[in-house]
């Protein structure tokens, strides 16, 4: 087939691979300019790049829609259109050009996690799996028909970045089974259960603000969720801002007021936490690395050199 791929960041950059190892011919790219948004510059291999290296048109596009875009898709008489990570809407003037439509990509066992940054919205909600799902492309944000969904399990010390890599290895093989099954005429095309859809924004630098209200289980798995490379969560220490590199709930329960640095235990600092705190049934977390504004990075027992205190969002 006439493939014309939409895509972006590495999770594009796999995709258009995907599609240059393949029997299909990739006639025109359509990729974002760079972009200076912190977490755009994240997994960020060039879709450009790639294209340009293997001879393929590309064109630059914050949005799509403009007469020279649908002229020249128009031109590239595509069979389908293949997206992943596309950061914006696209008009059914282009979704439904090819004869097979748009296949989208997008790293979320739909209908759940539509929208931006799945993995993380996943694991700070401590789903036990997490995926990647091919559908077909039609108005509404993520939630056309299924033809392929493929899953990997959450181990209980994942991060985003376990996560990232492991669901990135599922583009490949979704992308080349996926379109054998529409080239063949085999697809089976699964209707979403629109009452278990969920839709999350844009990841923020507030979103990974820590609320010492939430309790130690949700905090553990929010600073798992935004390990490095992304942005940490953060929280302040008399009046500078520090970043949780690395932390666990803790053995003990400890009461008290949320936020108050507590009590060493082990090889970490209990920061007491949970709104209900002062019932003392709850866990702390357990800071064991933390990170100062400056890039230098500490183990929480020589940070905290005193107990007492707190930290705040």
């Amino acid at each position: 087939m006439r493939v014309v791929m939409f895509g972006y960041q590495t999770w594009g950059h796999r995709t258009l691979q995907a599609l240059l190892n393949s029997e299909h011919e990739v006639v025109l790219v359509v990729t974002h300019p760079k972009s200076d948004h912190v977490y755009e510059k994240i997994w960020d291999d060039s879709v450009a790049d790639l294209a340009e290296k293997h001879g393929v048109p590309v064109l630059l596009r914050n949005r799509p829609g403009d007469d020279e875009l649908l002229r020249t898709l128009r031109e590239a008489a595509p069979d389908i259109i293949v997206a992943n990570n596309w950061r914006t809407w696209l008009p059914p003037e282009i979704f439904d050009l090819p004869p097979h439509g748009t296949l989208n990509v997008h790293d979320s066992l739909l209908p759940a996690y539509a929208g931006f940054s799945p993995l993380i919205w996943a694991l700070i909600n401590g789903e036990q799996e997490v995926g990647v799902t091919a559908h077909r492309m039609d108005s509404e944000l993520d939630m056309g028909d299924i033809v392929l969904q493929r899953s990997v399990r959450v181990g209980a010390t994942d991060t985003a970045t376990d996560l990232f890599h492991r669901t990135v290895d599922l583009i490949e093989p979704i992308v080349r089974d996926a379109l054998d099954m529409i080239e063949s005429g085999t697809a089976v095309w699964v209707e979403q259960d629109r009452s278990k859809a969920s839709f999350f924004h844009k990841r923020a630098i507030e979103d990974s603000a820590i609320d010492w209200n939430w309790q130690a289980e949700d905090l553990e798995r929010l600073v798992r969720a935004q390990s490095d490379p992304y942005p940490n969560a953060f929280t302040h220490h008399r009046g500078q801002r520090i970043r949780i590199v690395s932390a666990a709930v803790s053995e003990g329960r400890y009461g008290g007021t949320p936020g108050r640095i507590f009590i060493r235990e082990g090889d970490g600092v209990v920061i007491v936490a949970g709104a209900d705190a002062r019932s003392g049934e709850r866990h702390g977390l357990l800071v064991k690395r933390v990170r100062t504004e400056d890039g230098t990075e500490h183990a929480a027992t020589d940070y905290f050199r005193t107990m007492g205190g707190y930290l705040t969002r």
